[in-house]
């Protein structure tokens, strides 16, 4: 099994059946507020370390990141599946350039 299908089968666990002092059972409780919040600060993260040139710190916050998308999967019930069904959709796709968006200057 992938460490992917591992954290997220970890997440649903904690959701099911919460662990006093568990990290992922208090983001739960907390709900999805708390979640997308998370969410949000990894996704600045990500893109900090991005910019900071060192890659050891880029793939801690991807997957402090990735972490906490599985988290927000699980409270919405979404699968690894899913995702992946969605992914292979999108893999047969061609010509699906989209307009360019403006370019970070400033953080």
């Amino acid at each position: 099994m992938s460490e992917l299908k591992n954290l997220y089968q970890t997440a649903l666990a904690r959701k099911n059946n919460p662990q006093e002092g568990s990290y992922t059972s208090y983001l739960y409780e907390k709900g999805l507020n708390k979640i997308l919040k998370k969410i949000g600060e990894e996704t600045t993260e990500v893109v900090v370390a991005a910019l900071s040139e060192s890659k050891e710190e880029l793939i801690g916050e991807l997957n402090d990141l990735a972490y906490h998308l599985v988290v927000l999967m699980v409270e919405k019930g979404i699968t690894l599946e899913e995702v992946e069904e969605v992914m292979a959709k999108r893999s047969l796709k061609q010509n699906n350039l989209k307009p360019e968006r403006k370019p970070i200057e400033k953080i």
